[in-house]
């Protein structure tokens, strides 16, 4: 039987020194119909492994249903590593971070307002223990010891930067062991007192996560772990990017420099990412540090093979390091994936959001506004609308606590928008004698993935008020947008009237090939395609192009729909084969 152990002098595979060359690939960030090309460029780099998160939020998106297909079929992922020759580390959480909405855990955790994050509280677990329950013995099939190419898999992730339970990691690792895991755990943690001390077991094997001074971490390392094999389980070769904020990219020469200085220590090393891939529909998550700042849909990550798949020059200078350490093995790199410009399309038909709430929701009437989660929402949008009664002079319109922007109106009409890193009320409106309807419609734009604010209910979460007032008796028109089908659209491309818009196009296609799509003129909004949301875009940027994967098209005719939130300047789209991330 095959065995993979860790030793005090190193890690050993079948008895034998074994050194770790690992990228990061996430299954569900990449169309399932390229997990082989992405895998097989990564052994064409020299990496003898690959390392994976689980997404729990993806594989139960409803309370007590799993889901393991298409691009949540992690373990055809690992099946085609393992063909490919690679071993596999896996992350299975419950929490993962990533810059992915709510670090991986569910939407629907959040229902419960009493609950307890990554800690031994007993909702958590109960939720956690299901999931483990479903998930486990899927993993556990596909381990070294039964056949598979599993090596390592990780307890928790980065816990030290969170909390302190040490009861909980002993429950998460007691609960990996007794359902079927059998090969080595490990953690991950940033090279620092308090992250080392809350973040691990004695028991457990210890990794850090850093970007550069390999020496100076692994020192700090050793203060915790005197022996055994050293790993830089995340080697961060690029970053992420915020809306707003420049597009991040770091030299390849130095990237190359530093893992050089981490193989030359004789270390093992993940390299995070290697292929970032991207965070399809509303799956990017956020960072809250005193202001909220969500992250774009794409994960290029600046990583050596860039979000649609291509080699960079960080690509072939990892190889030419890895080639000082390891054997490159003799194998082909896939025929590129064929991109196309098809060119400018003009929206030809348009319906207003207003005029067909009835077909694209049930409000749900309440006292006080609802969040999303207890509307049973996950993802998307909430309107709230109500009838103030008159007259009231011109006063504020409070949107206490949104999450996380809010666009007001006045029967119909815009008046304001609320961002949750607004410090005061932007808008002021005065109520007529006989009433006036006043409606919020809130985006979602990203559940908070790390640190403090991890608890990030979306929607209005503290009500909403008129001057000093609070307003009560409410509609709540939860809008996630994952069917539009019934949308009634008409005939051209209606002026933009201040309103929510979708506007649509379409295109007839004979040949599927990977494209971005782009929309200057635009300025914020998601798109849809063939009924799919894709992604936001944002005309702050740095994003100003959607990877949109040839496996998302058909032959014949596809349909692109936006819905524009605050205007644009010409109705249509330009489907690009270059993309812009800024």
């Amino acid at each position: 039987m095959n065995n993979f152990t860790i030793e005090k002098d190193g890690f050993r595979l079948n008895g034998e020194p074994f050194r770790i060359i690992s990228g990061a690939i996430h299954y569900f960030r990449v169309p399932a119909e390229y997990w082989r090309d992405r895998l097989t460029k990564l052994r064409a780099c020299g990496f003898n492994t690959v390392e994976t998160y689980i997404s729990w939020n993806l594989h139960e998106m409803n309370e007590g249903e799993f889901d393991y297909s298409g691009m949540l079929d992690f373990e055809k992922f690992l099946e085609i590593a393992q063909e490919l020759g690679l071993y596999a580390i896996v992350r299975p959480g419950p929490y993962i971070c990533s810059e992915w909405d709510f670090g991986g855990l569910p939407w629907w955790l959040l229902k419960n307002d009493s609950i307890n994050l990554r800690c031994m509280d007993k909702a958590y677990i109960a939720a956690v223990d299901r999931f483990f329950d479903s998930l486990i013995p899927r993993l556990a099939k596909h381990q070294l010891t039964n056949g598979g190419n599993v090596i390592l898999v990780q307890v928790e992730n980065e816990y030290g930067s969170y909390g302190d339970d040490s009861e909980y990691i002993r429950y998460i690792a007691d609960g990996l062991r007794s359902r079927g895991i059998t090969v080595p755990l490990f953690t991950s943690d940033g090279a620092e007192y308090q992250m080392l001390t809350g973040g691990t077991l004695p028991d457990i094997h210890k990794t850090a996560n850093f970007g550069s001074r390999a020496k100076e971490q692994f020192d700090f390392l050793r203060k915790y772990q005197p022996d055994g094999p050293l790993m830089c389980a995340e080697y961060w070769n690029g970053w992420f990017d915020h809306w707003g904020e420049e597009h991040h990219s770091r030299d390849p020469q130095d990237a190359a420099a530093s893992l050089d200085e981490i193989l030359s220590l004789g270390a093992s090393v993940s390299a995070y990412m290697f292929h970032g891939g991207t965070n399809f529909g509303y799956m990017n998550g956020a960072n809250c540090y005193g202001s909220y700042e969500p992250t774009v849909s794409s994960y290029d990550d600046d990583a050596p093979l860039n979000e649609n798949g291509e080699p960079t020059e960080k690509y072939y200078k990892f190889k030419e390091v890895v080639s000082k350490y390891a054997p490159i093995p003799d194998i082909e790199m896939p025929e590129p994936i064929k991109k196309k410009r098809y060119g400018e399309i003009a929206f030809t038909q348009s319906a207003r959001l207003f005029d067909n709430l009835d077909v694209l929701s049930k409000p749900v009437e309440s006292v006080a506004p609802m969040t999303m989660e207890k509307l049973g929402c996950g993802y998307g949008f909430v309107l709230y609308k109500t009838v103030v009664r008159g007259p009231r002079e011109a006063q504020e319109v409070r949107l206490q606590e949104v999450h996380d922007r809010g666009y007001i109106y006045r029967d119909e009409k815009f008046v304001g928008i609320q961002y949750r890193n607004d410090e005061k009320n932007q808008c002021k409106i005065a109520i007529d004698p006989q009433g006036n309807e006043l409606a919020v419609l809130v985006e979602n734009m990203g559940r908070v993935n790390y640190g403090a604010n991890l608890k990030d209910p979306k929607g209005i979460t503290q009500g909403i008020g008129f001057g000093n007032n609070f307003v009560y008796h409410w509609q709540n028109y939860p809008l996630p947008f994952d069917d539009i089908s019934k949308v009634r659209f008409s005939d051209g491309a209606a002026v933009f009237d201040g309103t929510p818009l979708f506007l649509k196009a379409e295109i007839e296609l004979d040949e599927c090939c990977d494209t971005f799509v782009k929309l200057p003129g635009f300025k914020k909004g998601i798109i849809i395609v063939n009924n799919r949301v894709l992604s936001r875009y944002w005309e702050k940027g740095p994003q100003r192009s959607a990877y949109l994967p040839a496996p998302f098209l058909k032959e014949g005719k596809n349909e692109i729909v936006i819905l524009e939130l605050e205007g644009f300047d010409k109705p249509s789209v330009l489907l690009d084969d270059q993309p812009d991330l800024g």
